[in-house]
């Protein structure tokens, strides 16, 4: 038989968090970020350590989220790709203000970015498109991405067809709708799961262009 979870099953999941504190950070948090990162990538349990919530908000202020793919950090911030007419594409067009977050469930663990997304240059589109598998090339002109899709089928002959025109081997152009984001940060908070839910967490926020670190109640 199926198990059904009621009110009082969901309310009694509860998970005990482990000594393990986080007393302090590099004075840099984007160092900070690509060392968790690397410790993440490095745990066997953890499934895609660059796995990111992304939210954002329309106009009205209605907020819907999804999971990408993070593809580049440096100085500048965070970066991903995807599809300019999907809904998040739009949204960001109307509301660049974003969220990233990464859930690193098995160190208990998570990263909260929050700040401003920006298109990429088309040359640096191109560059991160040319290193993709030909199947995810053809797959990104396949797929008119948030449209409404009458079937399976009509998704596969779409994928087909572009294979099609452009076959394996050959030079995948990128597609006119297609790019990257910069999420330039404006608040980064490192959040450690601690016992009885005394959790820490220190947050970087950025003033006049310098990072100051601060600790917030759980």
């Amino acid at each position: 038989m199926e198990q059904r979870y009621g009110r009082d099953e969901i309310s009694a999941m509860r998970r005990s968090y482990g000594e393990e504190g986080l007393t302090s950070l590099p004075d840099d948090p984007i160092e900070a970020f690509a060392i968790w990162l690397a410790e993440a990538a490095k745990n066997p349990i953890v499934v895609e350590a660059n796995a990111m919530v992304l939210s954002t908000a329309d106009l009205d202020g209605v907020i819907s989220s999804r999971t990408v793919l993070l593809k580049g950090i440096d100085a500048t911030g965070f970066t991903f790709y995807t599809n300019y007419s999907s809904q998040k594409g739009h949204e960001i067009a109307q509301n660049s203000s974003v969220s990233l977050l990464f859930p690193w469930f098995a160190l208990e663990r998570q990263v909260i970015v929050q700040g401003r997304a920006e298109k990429n240059s088309r040359e640096d589109s191109e560059k991160y498109f040319r290193s993709r598998p030909w199947s995810s090339q053809i797959g990104a002109w396949a797929s008119h991405q948030s449209a409404p899709l009458a079937s399976r089928e009509e998704l596969e002959n779409r994928w087909k067809g572009a294979a099609e025109k452009w076959p394996e081997g050959s030079e995948v152009p990128l597609p006119p709708e297609w790019g990257g984001y910069l999420v330039q940060p404006e608040r980064i908070e490192f959040w450690q799961g601690r016992y009885s839910r005394l959790h820490d967490r220190l947050r970087f926020e950025r003033h006049n262009g310098e990072w100051k670190i601060h600790r917030y109640y759980p």
